[in-house]
């Protein structure tokens, strides 16, 4: 039999006499470069939903247990013991969350960035235009038709959307009240560290990645996990993360997004919440049953949409506020080191407090070292993994460095230079009054009027919102499926559909900080791999016509 060899970022499929299907699949090249071997399924991991081991079915007992507590804390919230139980818990929690963000993560995800940063000899600088031109270059709203995976941009997109969420508007508004203009700056360092860890993590996601028999794409952090460590260990890290990635995003993640879609709705336009939830899971569905095809077509388009609307609006902001676009830059440095000055209290507090919300945002918005848009980037179809690596830069950039920026430009314009509310004032002074969720309605408002400012901020989450619902539910079927096979699936959907439709019904703040704590539990695993890798990511940013560790030719 004559046997031809195709290589795809990272896949091997060996195709039989006429070359018109594949026969056997080398599911995952040896990244050694030395040699290629056949890699069997996770005996833990089988897909075959209802041969479940006993690891399995623990974890299967632990996506139900925490399923079950979401479900009953909602509709019984009001009942003593239930009310009981979340007392207890929720400053548990809170507190987890607080050590987390404050200090584990920031530290972890920003000496990952700092450490591919120097490696990679700033892949972030000397590759910009590469991605630039890749995503620009031939950038078109009507991607490839039919057949598996997507586009380098439609995954671009993918990734986008899953880092724009509402959290590209409250967020850093909360980071500013907070922290004051100054935390801006340290956004935009922590960002431009994470555009190498980004580099990083589509890279190792293309070359891990595997392409099944039926041309079935299947990548993500946890087949580069698997990858870094052989054995129980690096099964239980992959397992971990598949759980916590699908209850935190899959699950409760879509629930605070659905939320804040009905929340504005109804104060914006006067919508009721259940209408609101009706409309948004019967779109969902629609869009979730057509599988990455049909996702991946919407976000190509929802995407450069919502950008065009959000920047459109900014613009016309700082235009009207433009002699005042000097002074805020200008407060963006010098509150950057002289933090004390407008957030109040001692220099160490102030300035601690100005990195932390910056940072803070800098690294959960841009969520580079995650391990959220990998499994975007893995399915693109690209001719080797640094070319994918130079995109998802790209998205960073432009995530953070456009419309974040513009966003925070906008507040700072209007609310804190010349004559705004917040001029010559401690953020903390007038808390009471602006909270983060309504900052940025105030600062819009101060242009456009106060009701119409706050339909076009709710416009702009309902697309910021909804586009990261779909994204986050893409990632939480991959690990639903890599734990439980693809019987699943379906099981999958119509609980993230549930789901959605009670957060837009609903809100508890238990549930809310669950969603936080295994959020950024799932980075851990995640970036420990990231470590362990790093001298393939090396190789792929020094020698980009490398495929999956081998010479090209």
């Amino acid at each position: 039999m004559k046997l031809k060899a195709l290589e795809n970022s990272g896949e091997l499929i060996q195709l039989g006499a006429e070359g018109a299907m594949p026969l056997l699949k080398l599911l995952r090249l040896n990244l050694s470069g030395k040699r290629t071997e056949s890699i069997a399924p996770c005996r833990f991991f089988r897909p075959h939903f209802f041969s479940l081991s006993f690891f399995k079915l623990s974890i299967f007992c632990w996506i139900g247990s925490f399923l079950f507590f979401a479900f009953s804390t909602l509709q019984y919230k009001e009942s003593i013991m239930a009310s009981s139980f979340e007392t207890t818990l929720f400053p548990i929690v809170q507190t987890i969350n607080e050590y987390l963000s404050n200090y584990v993560l920031v530290i972890l995800l920003l000496g990952i960035g700092i450490w591919y940063t120097i490696k990679t000899r700033c892949v972030q600088v000397r590759c910009f235009k590469e991605g630039w031109n890749r995503v620009f270059g031939n950038i078109t709203l009507n991607g490839k038709k039919g057949g598996d995976g997507m586009s380098s941009f439609q995954a671009l997109a993918t990734a986008i959307a899953a880092q724009v969420g509402t959290g590209i508007i409250v967020g850093v508004a909360g980071a500013i009240l907070t922290g004051g203009p100054g935390a801006v700056f340290w956004m935009w360092v922590i960002s431009f560290f994470g555009m190498a860890t980004i580099y990083a993590e589509a890279t190792l996601a293309q070359e891990t990645r595997i392409v099944e028999l039926d041309g079935t794409i299947k990548g993500g952090p946890v087949y580069y996990i698997t990858t870094a460590f052989k054995g129980k260990f690096g099964k239980f890290l992959a397992g971990f993360f598949a759980v916590a990635i699908t209850l935190a995003l899959g699950f409760m993640g879509c629930m605070v997004q659905s939320n804040s879609i009905s929340a504005t709705m109804e104060t914006a336009f006067g919508i009721p919440s259940w209408v609101v939830g009706i409309v948004l899971i019967v779109i969902c569905a629609f869009i979730f049953l057509g599988g990455v095809q049909r996702l991946a077509s919407v976000t190509e388009k929802v995407v450069p949409l919502m950008a065009a609307v959000f920047l459109f609006g900014g613009l016309i902001v700082l235009v009207v506020r433009i002699k005042y676009i000097p002074e805020t830059f200008a407060m963006i440095f010098r509150y950057a080191f002289e933090p004390q000055a407008i957030v109040g209290g001692g220099f160490g507090y102030a300035i601690k407090l100005a990195i932390s919300q910056g940072a803070k945002r800098g690294l959960f918005s841009n969520e580079a070292g995650m391990g959220s848009t990998p499994h975007a980037h893995a399915l693109a179809n690209v001719k080797n993994p640094h070319e994918q690596g130079t995109v998802a830069i790209i998205g960073v950039f432009i995530d953070m460095f456009v419309i974040l920026t513009l966003n925070a430009l906008v507040i700072i314009s209007t609310l804190y230079a010349g004559d705004g509310p917040l001029a010559g004032c401690g953020a903390a002074a007038l808390s009471s009054t602006f909270n983060k969720t309504n900052l940025a309605q105030c600062a819009f408002g101060t242009v456009f009027g106060y009701k119409a400012g706050s339909m076009f901020v709710a416009i702009c989450l309902f697309f910021f919102a909804f586009s990261t619902i779909l994204s986050w539910n893409l990632f939480g079927k991959i690990n639903m499926v890599y734990l439980f096979g693809k019987k699943s699936a379906n099981v999958y959907t119509l609980l993230a559909l549930i789901f959605i439709f009670l957060g837009t019904t609903m809100s508890n703040d238990l549930v809310w900080e669950l969603s936080d704590m295994l959020n950024q539990l799932m980075v851990i695993p995640n970036a420990i791999a990231l470590l362990a890798l790093t001298s393939h990511v090396v190789k792929h940013s020094h020698t980009p016509d490398r495929l999956s560790g081998r010479e090209n030719g």
